[in-house]
């Protein structure tokens, strides 16, 4: 297996160095997009469009068509896992998604297996693999899944939630049968990403989008552990290629070295940190990918482009290790020529960026102060 033509994201989550700030975004294909609701239309729902293969195909370019992004995201649901898993997904309009059986009484949790993704799964493997046929190695395929702890929050309190109640109640009066989900749910996330791979991912995320939800002392038990064990289970090469591992944790910035800590390559922002203080403080352990607010693209398309500058400039002049992306996913309601002045700014600057910091000056050794070309070695008069 080569790299993609453009492997600006690859290179990018590896440290590597790139001509440009590599993008793409978290949810680009979605409502925002009119093609998007077509396509889904079509399908008749939601879920019927991430069960077939050559529509989730279908939605998965549809972004790449319109923008020059540099990675393509598998079209799906973090909830299929947990929906293998026989509790019954179902989603309601203006309400989200929901499950018919949520786990809530003991023998439950007691009988809740991993599902093989051969077979439970086989409809996402299928659009992994149709997927990157389509994309003929132009731009990188990322694959996904949920955290343990993200999808247990939807599996006990069965829907989403505004105050956690049902599942923070087990983890503080019966934390043994929440470490019990959790830990199938990380062997089922191990295989569901590592199948990912095997059908031409190359490379995965982990979206913790409510490990933020809890206390420190409680994300470190009960959330990074299992992303820990998760990527120390994935492939890490496949045909001669790395393939890297992202992990976001929504509200996480507090917890940066922890989740540098994991073997991960890279870390999601959102936009509640600086990006340049979180360089200062784990850059020089991992890549990092973000973290514009997604409001910012409900601006005229002028303000955009400037605060993606801001980004860019916050990472720093050398962009080494910088994968622009939201600090969460696209809403439905960004204007679609919004993102089209977001992805030519940040491209754009970054190469200007890129550029200064090549023809800047190294600032000069104490020993070139003193008159030296270069330092003394020793024993030298």
């Amino acid at each position: 297996m080569t790299r993609p033509s453009n492997d600006s994201l690859l290179r990018a989550l590896l440290r590597e160095p790139t001509d440009q700030t590599p993008i793409w975004l978290m949810r680009q294909a979605g409502r925002y997009l009119p093609e998007y609701c077509e396509t889904r239309r079509r399908a008749g729902s939601f879920l019927q469009l991430c069960r077939n293969p050559a529509l989730a195909c279908e939605v998965t370019l549809q972004p790449l068509a319109r923008y020059d992004l540099d990675a393509a995201i598998l079209f799906s649901d973090i909830l299929t896992v947990p929906d293998a898993m026989g509790l019954g997904l179902y989603f309601t309009d203006g309400e989200g998604p929901r499950f018919e059986r949520p786990l809530r009484e003991e023998w439950a949790i007691r009988d809740l297996s991993a599902p093989d993704p051969w077979d439970h799964l086989r409809y996402v493997m299928d659009a992994v693999s149709e997927i990157r046929r389509a994309l003929n190695n132009s731009v990188p395929l990322i694959g996904f899944a949920g955290s343990p702890y993200t999808l247990a929050c939807y599996m006990v309190e069965g829907a989403s939630s505004s105050d956690y109640r049902h599942i923070k109640r087990m983890l503080y009066e019966r934390p043994d049968l929440l470490h019990r989900i959790l830990s199938v749910t990380a062997d089922a996330v191990s295989r569901y990403l590592n199948a990912q791979i095997d059908c031409g991912a190359q490379a995965v995320m982990i979206f913790d989008s409510w490990g933020g939800s809890l206390s420190a002392a409680a994300y470190h038990e009960f959330s990074l552990p299992y992303m820990r064990r998760i990527v120390a289970s994935l492939i890490r090469e496949r045909d001669g290629e790395r393939v890297p591992s992202i992990v976001f944790t929504k509200g996480g910035g507090l917890w940066l070295e922890s989740i540098a800590e994991t073997g991960c390559d890279a870390i999601g922002l959102d936009w509640t940190i600086d990006i340049g203080e979180a360089r200062r403080r784990v850059g020089h352990l991992v890549a990092l990918q973000g973290n514009l607010d997604p409001g910012v693209l409900f601006a005229s398309p002028g303000r955009v482009a400037a605060e993606a500058r801001t980004v860019v400039d916050s990472y720093g002049f050398d962009n080494t290790g910088h994968v622009f992306n939201l600090g969460h996913g696209i809403s439905q309601f960004t204007p679609p020529e919004n993102v089209t002045a977001l992805v030519d700014a940040v491209h754009e600057h970054s190469r200007k960026s890129q550029k200064n910091a090549l023809n800047t000056p190294a600032p000069l050794t104490y020993s070139q102060k003193l008159g030296y070309p270069f330092a003394p070695t020793r024993g030298s008069d």
